[in-house]
C-alpha cells in the first residue's frame, strides 16, 4: 500500500485498526509505518513530534500531521469519504449527521469502557503473565450488557445505529468487538441478542472490515499495554 497518507502504529491497537477500517471505506492509498512499542519507540523522538503524549496512532497527510483516533477518523472520512464512497459522516443532512454524533459518543463513553476492561482482563493480562481479575471482568461484563440491552433496542427498529446507513457510529465499534469476540469468551453477550447479532454481522459482512479484521493478531497486544 503507498500514497501520501502515513499512518504510525500496529495494527494490534484497536485505535490503530480504527482508523484504518476508515481508510480502506474510503479507498484511499496508505502506508502502515510500524512502530516497536515493545522498545518504547512511541516514547521518544521521532514519533513525539506526531503526537506529543507518546500514543499510537498518529497520520500524516502531505503537510499536516495528526493524532488521536477520532479526530484521524473523522478526517479521513471528511477528505477522502465522498464521491462513490458512502458518506459514513452523513455531513449533508443535520439530522443524520446528529444521529451519527449521538452514538458515536454513546460508543466512546458508554460502551468502551466496559468492553476495553474485559479485553484488557482477558487479552492483555494473559499475554503479559497475568491472572484476569474475574470480578472486573464480571463487572464490566454486566455494564455491557446493559449497554447492550439499549443497543438491541435501537436495532430492533433500525439496521444500524444512527438510521438505515452504515455510518462512523458503526464503524468505531468494530476493533474492540473483534477483539472481544475473537479473544474472549464473551461473544454471547452479542450473539443472544437477535438484532446485536445480525448488526455486528452486517458491519463483519464488509469488505473494509474483512481485510482490517485479517490484519489483527490478538499476540501483538502484549506491548500495547503500556502504550
Amino acid at each position: 500500500m503507498g500514497g501520501a497518507v502515513k499512518v504510525y502504529g500496529v495494527v494490534a491497537s484497536p485505535f490503530v485498526a480504527t482508523v484504518l477500517l476508515c481508510l480502506e471505506e474510503t479507498g484511499v492509498g496508505y502506508e502502515l509505518v510500524p512502530v516497536d512499542m515493545a522498545a518504547r519507540e512511541h516514547k521518544t523522538d521521532p514519533h513525539l513530534s506526531r503526537n506529543p503524549f507518546g500514543k499510537i496512532p498518529a497520520l500524516e497527510d502531505g503537510e499536516l500531521t495528526l493524532f488521536e483516533s477520532r479526530a484521524i477518523s473523522r478526517y479521513v472520512l471528511r477528505k477522502y469519504g465522498s464521491g462513490t464512497r458512502p458518506d459514513l459522516l452523513r455531513e449533508s443532512s443535520l439530522e443524520e449527521s446528529a444521529m451519527v454524533d449521538v452514538w458515536t459518543e454513546v460508543e466512546a463513553q458508554q460502551y468502551l469502557p466496559a468492553i476495553s476492561n474485559i479485553v484488557r482482563q482477558c487479552v492483555i493480562m494473559p499475554l503479559i503473565g497475568g491472572v484476569r481479575d474475574q470480578a472486573v471482568v464480571d463487572e464490566n461484563v454486566g455494564k455491557l450488557g446493559k449497554v447492550l440491552d439499549v443497543y438491541e433496542a435501537r436495532l430492533s427498529s433500525s439496521p444500524y445505529l444512527a438510521g438505515d446507513f452504515f455510518s462512523l457510529a458503526d464503524l468505531a465499534h468494530f476493533a474492540f468487538t473483534y477483539c472481544l469476540v475473537a479473544g474472549t469468551e464473551y461473544a454471547p453477550l452479542l450473539e443472544k441478542r437477535v438484532s446485536v447479532r445480525a448488526w455486528w454481522g452486517r458491519i463483519m459482512a464488509r469488505p473494509a472490515v474483512r481485510k482490517v479484521a485479517a490484519l489483527i493478531d490478538l499476540g501483538l497486544l502484549k506491548p500495547l499495554l503500556s502504550a
